[in-house]
């Protein structure tokens, strides 16, 4: 198995339905030990049924916004485990408001959340566990079309994963020269999560996706998982700084999709609808 004797630490997985989930699938099935964190006690409830379905006893709190949590986490891992081979990183928030109201009214308070919780925590993330971390080690966060396309409704997040992919490329040189430690993201096409669900029509962002995309179809949290888990293990040794699009060809795309009936051309949305 590809990913046997590696250890591995999920951070952000919400419920079975997460990408984080199938990430963490993807690397149990291939043999890694793992361990996971949740933000409180609701997703707590959530999070040790799905560790006990990977074979998991380690389910630590962390909320990104509090330091002292990310202490405690590293001496957790450290005391259980030593030392370990990849963390994963599936951290975004943003208020609601903030995915509803036009872009030119972000708050500060609702830009500053978001920038912290879903960027800087990665930065905060590896800088504590980079001591327990063994060489070759590999970091891995996660992306949207929304980082460099405007997406509708996704507003300051999509701001906030341009800064969380510039912030991969920053980290991956700084990690490189450390043991070769690598750094990735994986930029997924819109899936049903929980955090999708904050997105104003995502139901029209699922079915414009899969009517344009080259496969015809949206991606499902295994075939993340699977690109996810070839990125952490020892097969991407020599990839770092790049964010691998897991979107069924969406992102190539530079106009709206069509097809010939009776010698014209109809947008395959149209036919969908």
């Amino acid at each position: 198995m590809i990913m046997k004797g590696k250890r591995g630490l999920i951070v952000g997985v919400a419920n079975n339905k997460s990408i984080a989930y199938g990430i963490a699938k993807a690397c149990r099935e291939q043999g890694a030990e793992l361990a996971f964190t949740y933000l409180n006690d609701a997703l707590k409830k959530r999070v040790e049924p799905i560790a006990g379905e990977l074979g998991s006893d380690m389910v630590y709190p962390l909320d990104v916004s509090k330091p002292e949590e990310f202490e405690a986490l590293a001496s957790q891992l450290k005391e259980r485990w030593g030392t370990f081979d990849f963390v994963v990183h599936a951290v975004a928030f943003a208020p609601k408001e903030a995915l509803s109201e036009p872009f030119v009214q972000t708050s500060k308070a609702a830009f500053d959340v978001a920038m912290e919780v879903s960027v800087y925590s990665l930065i905060e993330l590896s800088r504590h566990m980079l001591p327990m971390l063994n060489p070759g080690a590999s970091i891995l966060t996660l992306s949207y079309l929304g980082a460099e396309k405007y997406v509708p409704n996704y507003n300051v997040m999509g701001v906030a994963k341009a800064a969380l992919e510039a912030t991969v490329r920053y980290l991956a040189v700084d990690l490189g020269s450390i043991n070769g430690i690598r750094v990735n993201a994986i930029s997924a096409g819109p899936i049903k999560t929980l955090a999708a669900s904050g997105i104003g029509d995502f139901r029209f962002l699922l079915r414009w996706n899969e009517a344009n995309a080259p496969l015809r179809r949206n991606v499902t949290i295994e075939e993340v998982g699977n690109s996810a888990m070839y990125l952490l293990s020892d097969l991407a040794s020599g990839v770092t700084g790049e964010v691998h699009y897991v979107d069924a060809g969406y992102n190539v795309m530079g106009m709206a999709a069509v097809d010939e009936e009776d010698g014209k051309a109809v947008l395959r949305w149209d036919k969908l609808k």
